[in-house]
């Protein structure tokens, strides 16, 4: 009996060396990973080892861990599904006994456990750090900066809390909720934290019916558009001709003092554009026909069918909200995975869900971009610095965290969510979840009608030629006298 025992515990001992190993290494690939993409954005610094160089060195690390947590985010739910088919497809199979219930619970609640750490407590650190100057009268120095940061967390912490209290005493003030007041860990950090998957999830709704349509124009910018009824050679032609009266108007502006400096800017600017515009009408010239008539069809019909297919399956789930209880987003603490399918369709379903995550996923952060609100923490190629790039990651993070919930609210997959993730309060409330399905189906039909009618009446215009003749009657600037469509310089 004893030694039935010994062998238990050894099983479990090293079933856990097992997980924390393979977290280990999971983790170690999504934190290599992020750290190539922080540092491609990074604005480059001296190599000059001061005090500023090393304040941001632990803020790019801090920066690139809360990256590789909502990089594990959103391959959260992903791994799950997979693993669950795996296990379904080989229960038996020996070098699979890995990939068991305790190591996806295990997964989910140390996502859950670095989103907060990195929310709360790693973004303020680094935020209030990079910016700390030392107190007043105190030593400058790197003690002087951590003292002043840990002083600035502590006055958030407090404000953060009091908001908390404030907001919660005044929505339940019945005597139960008047005592849970008082209990930081079973009451604030919860609660706290299912705020901010609402704000996720709300930014997600935000978001992502804007770069579902979004990506459309991101695609047509990175391909090759099919010619039709336009003519290339005269277009480049009219572009040569702008080019040069605008580099003959540059080199006679640089001859007098008087109109250098905004007007110089300015021309120089425009040729810029000008530029821009030949390289793609040259490459457009250039491409091959297959990858003009074949590749941008079968790109935009993929875009076209996986915003469908997720517009489809949150109708579907609206439908099954109303007649169905079981539809409704809910935890799950049943470690058994593997026993059934969550599915209908089996492993091609799974397979499509996994696609429709991710693809939504892109579009989020695609959006998020998109927006003007947003748009100054656009990342830019060496020329990023840490404060946007603390943004960008605290945004990413907040996307990323909502993604699995938004996922299981809308019905593109059954997966119940596990750890914390299924313990937000909001979860529950059956008006709240409706109103998400309605207002994503809506605003995501809409950008895409929208987008589509904008673009068919743009290619109508330019298939007739009427663009050209919209932009030589176009209203010009006196000084800087732009040019029309046929390549002539505008007079006075």
């Amino acid at each position: 009996m004893e030694e039935d025992d010994v062998t238990i515990r050894e099983q479990n001992f090293h079933s856990q060396v097992r997980e924390y190993i393979i977290c280990f290494l999971l983790f170690a690939v999504l934190y290599i990973v992020s750290y190539c993409i922080i540092t491609r954005y990074k604005r480059k610094s001296d190599d000059h080892e001061d005090e500023d160089a090393v304040v941001n060195r632990i803020s790019l690390y801090l920066c690139t861990f809360t990256l590789a947590v909502s990089g594990g985010a959103v391959f959260l739910l992903p791994f799950s599904i997979i693993s669950n088919e795996i296990l379904l497809s080989f229960p038996k199979n020996y070098y699979i006994q890995w990939l068991n219930g305790s190591l996806i619970h295990g997964l989910w609640n140390l996502v859950s456990l670095f989103s907060n750490l990195c929310l709360f407590i790693l973004m303020p650190f680094a935020y209030f750090f990079l910016e700390s100057e030392g107190f007043a009268g105190s030593k400058k120095g790197i003690k002087a900066r951590i003292l002043e940061t840990f002083v600035m967390l502590f006055l958030l912490a407090l404000l953060i809390l009091g908001i908390v209290w404030v907001a919660s005493a005044l929505i339940d003030n019945d005597a139960a909720s008047m005592e849970s007041l008082y209990d930081l860990w079973e009451f604030y950090l919860p609660y706290l934290y299912s705020c901010i998957s609402l704000l996720g999830g709300l930014l997600l709704l935000m978001c992502t019916p804007v770069g579902l349509s979004r990506m459309f124009s991101i695609m047509g910018q990175l391909l090759v558009k099919p010619t039709i009824l336009e003519d290339l050679d005269e277009q480049i032609y009219c572009i040569h001709l702008q080019e040069e009266a605008l580099q003959r108007r540059l080199n006679g502006s640089l001859t007098h003092t008087y109109t250098r400096g905004s007007v110089a800017h300015q021309l120089n600017k425009e040729l810029d554009n000008i530029r821009n515009q030949r390289n793609k009408l040259e490459r457009r010239k250039k491409a091959s026909g297959w990858e003009k008539n074949l590749l941008y069809p079968i790109v935009m019909l993929i875009l076209l069918a996986g915003t469908t297919i997720s517009v489809l399956m949150v109708v579907l789930n609206i439908l099954y909200l109303l007649v169905d209880e079981t539809a409704m987003p809910k935890g799950s603490t049943d470690r058994g995975i593997g026993n059934t399918s969550l599915s209908t369709f089996g492993v091609a379903q799974a397979a499509l869900e996994i696609i429709l995550m991710i693809y939504l996923m892109v579009s989020s952060v695609v959006g998020f971009y998109s927006l003007r609100v947003f748009k100054g923490l656009t990342p830019r190629k060496d020329d990023t610095t840490m404060t946007t790039i603390i943004g960008c990651c605290v945004s990413i993070l907040v996307l990323s965290s909502a993604l699995p919930v938004m996922s299981r609210t809308l019905g593109i997959t059954r997966f119940d969510l596990l750890g914390d993730f299924g313990r937000f309060n909001w979860l529950g409330n059956f008006y709240i979840v409706l109103s998400y399905n309605l207002l994503f189906a809506v605003v995501t039909t809409l950008c895409l009608v929208r987008k589509f009618t904008s673009a068919v009446r743009e290619e109508l215009l330019k298939a007739l030629g009427l663009d050209k003749l919209q932009l030589s009657n176009s209203p010009t600037d006196p000084e800087s006298g732009k040019l029309s469509a046929n390549g002539h310089q505008k007079t006075l």
